[in-house]
């Protein structure tokens, strides 16, 4: 139900747990145990963030905004991938399990039912079930909207203010980081995902970066360095000592980090510094409709979406044979199983080494989104977007003057 409107009947949480974890290929991953939810901020109903899921015997967070449908089946993922690392609640979130038959008026809570939500985090609690519980059986009475009982989803202490910040946009919040004391940074590192702390990073200075995760140990960093965009992981690692460097890429899953070993190698001020080497790949034969689909990933950042590379397998970089580039507007146009090879709009591409100031006029020139990378071999070894162009060539604190 990726597509369901707010109005639609929630789904109950309790319902989810036992329910297995799908990839999109319908293996099965692990099994759903548990709801995270982040606590309540006046006004605002409390964020459900993801799911507990036990994979082999580990527990594990998946992100809400990974799912692409739930049902008798299981919880089915949209495609993603899933971060393996152990989870660990985080200040300000609450287990949906930790609700269920706590009082609420002469009641007890049974369930609580989340619905998905216009706002950027997807997913809210909606409604709760509350009723008796006699012996071992539970039965619902009513059905009340979550703000009847709003205290249930009050942690107290610093949560509110915690889950007030991680409410916020990531250029935002990273705009709140620069003024924080160093406690208070050390307080919101601790509370924010991986992939949370991985987005307000990008949106902060190297140098600023390296201060927010100062003494957050070694494997934590390595987890959330992984979960930034390669190029900007890559640039965030130059900026660190080599021994240090060299730990992280240790921590790492060996793909991952050769991954970052591959772009450190080039001179930052060149295309293949700039590049991110997870552009959207495709292989020739892709019907328009599975491309579309993958467009439509809510993890889709909107320069990655822009347009789709087509290569000869491998469909990871070192590519297959490059063969060219779609833009989306281009997709739209086209009959839903129409092969992506028929599309190709351009197959221009630009060398790693050519200077950052050739690549940005050579996008400006032909109103480009973004170019292509390739080897000598012809294959594709990453994009340059037109954010990435503009974050390298304004002065280095525009974010700060310019918000």
């Amino acid at each position: 139900m990726p597509g369901a409107a707010a109005s639609e009947s929630p789904v109950f949480t309790s319902r989810l747990t036992g329910r297995r974890l799908l990839g999109s290929d319908g293996l099965s991953i692990g099994k759903v145990r548990d709801v995270v939810i982040l606590q309540a901020i006046p006004g605002e109903p409390p964020r459900a963030l993801g799911l507990v899921v036990t994979v082999q015997r580990r527990h594990i967070f998946v992100s809400l905004g990974q799912v692409g449908e739930m049902s008798v089946d299981g919880v089915t993922l949209d495609g993603s991938s899933v971060d393996l690392g152990r989870f660990s609640q985080r200040t300000g979130e609450i287990l949906g399990s930790q609700l269920y038959d706590k009082p609420a008026g002469t009641g007890i809570v049974l369930d609580i039912g989340i619905t998905q939500s216009g706002r950027r985090g997807g997913w809210v609690v909606s409604v709760l079930a509350i009723g008796q519980r006699r012996g071992l059986l539970r039965q619902a009475n009513t059905i009340v909207p979550w703000d009847k009982y709003p205290e249930l989803f009050d942690v107290g202490g610093p949560g509110e203010q915690i889950a007030g910040l991680r409410d916020m946009h990531p250029t935002d919040l990273a705009n709140v980081v620069d003024s924080m004391p160093a406690a208070g940074r050390r307080q919101l590192a601790d509370a924010l995902q991986d992939e949370e702390l991985a987005d307000v990073l990008q949106e902060m200075p190297e140098q600023d970066q390296i201060g927010f995760l100062a003494g957050l140990g070694i494997e934590r960093i390595a987890d959330v360095i992984e979960e930034m965009e390669p190029d900007d992981a890559a640039d965030l690692l130059a900026e660190m000592p080599t021994g240090e460097r060299g730990q992280l890429l240790a921590a790492m899953p060996q793909d991952r980090a050769s991954d970052l070993r591959r772009l450190l190698s080039y001179d930052a001020t060149t295309a293949g510094g700039l590049m991110t080497s997870k552009p959207l790949i495709v292989t020739p034969d892709a019907p328009v409709a599975e491309v579309l689909a993958r467009i439509r990933q809510p993890s889709r950042g909107v320069s990655e979406a822009a347009q789709v590379y087509v290569c000869e397998p491998p469909a990871v970089t070192p590519t297959g044979r490059y063969l060219g580039t779609v833009g989306f507007q281009r997709l739209l146009r086209e009959p839903p199983s129409f092969p992506i090879a028929q599309c190709i709009e351009d197959s221009s591409f630009v060398r790693p080494d050519l200077p950052e100031r050739e690549v940005a006029a050579r996008l400006a020139a032909y109103n480009l989104v973004g170019v292509a990378v390739c080897d000598d071999d012809g294959r594709l070894v990453g994009a340059v977007t037109v954010d990435d162009v503009l974050d390298r060539l304004l002065p280095a604190n525009w974010r700060k003057r310019g918000g």
